[in-house]
């Protein structure tokens, strides 16, 4: 996946997995809702997907085996009826399934919540896992790129941000940046984003609450946008996605590019 032209990253939210305590024991309607919402994305116009275990609540810091096989099977089944770039997300910040899971299935990109640094989350202490993503990426080469938060959301952080976005980059070796609000569906931080795209050598990507009405402001100052809870019926998150919304944001993202 290239950062040639901005790009919208539309969110596929699983329905409780297996082994998480939410999961009703319907396998086989996970993957066929997470096919669902892939297909609305790629009608829409989205430049790629990213599947995450979004319902898997209360999160574990890394997950169990049997979230790595679902994950996995659901993957592939995108991966087959999809032609859209595809990502891997596991929380609560298991970048090690990630790319494991992106491996196995062919995938093009992860997101890592913590890649480096210390968070202070609801799972308590998060550490970076910089060197562990590292060793497995030279045992694993790949061309799937991590895409990197930075002062990641639902979390507390106390360093600086300009010199976690530098530690994210130069020593954690990102390929992109990722920049979020306080919570999911919470609009990004304008004055935090602008020095993460006047300081990053690499792509810079909003990770929460684009809008229709922001787009445009958000627009000038980073390189793509990954979008779930707008794009949900009444822009709920934990609706299943809207399609017409899906497209309204698509179009008004292709008229930003002709300005």
């Amino acid at each position: 996946m290239n950062f040639e032209r901005k790009v919208l990253i539309g969110m596929v939210h699983l329905k409780p997995l297996p082994g998480s305590y939410l999961y009703d024991g319907n396998f086989d309607e996970v993957v066929e809702h997470a096919i669902d919402e892939a297909k609305k994305l790629e009608k829409a116009g989205f430049d790629a997907i990213m599947v995450e275990n979004f319902r898997d609540i209360p999160f574990p810091k890394t997950v169990e085996k049997i979230t790595v096989a679902a994950m996995s099977v659901i993957a592939k089944a995108i991966r087959e009826e999809v032609s859209l770039p595809l990502g891997i997300n596991v929380l609560r910040n298991d970048g090690i399934a990630a790319y494991s899971i992106a491996y196995a299935v062919k995938a093009d990109f992860i997101r890592v919540n913590v890649l480096s640094g210390v968070a202070y989350t609801d799972q308590g202490i998060i550490e970076g896992i910089a060197y562990e993503l590292a060793k497995l990426r030279k045992l694993l080469p790949s061309k799937i790129k991590v895409f990197a938060d930075v002062h990641v959301k639902h979390a507390y952080h106390f360093g600086e941000f300009e010199d976690a976005l530098r530690d994210t980059i130069e020593r954690g070796l990102a390929d992109a940046v990722i920049i979020s609000g306080k919570a999911t569906g919470s609009e990004v931080d304008l004055e935090k984003l602008k020095k993460a795209k006047e300081i990053s050598p690499v792509p810079v990507i909003v990770g929460s609450g684009t809008t229709y009405d922001n787009l445009p402001k958000l627009w000038k100052y980073a390189d793509g946008f990954i979008v779930g809870t707008w794009i949900k019926k009444e822009g709920k998150t934990k609706n299943d996605i809207d399609l017409r919304r899906a497209k309204k944001l698509v179009e008004l993202a292709n008229e930003l590019r002709n300005w």
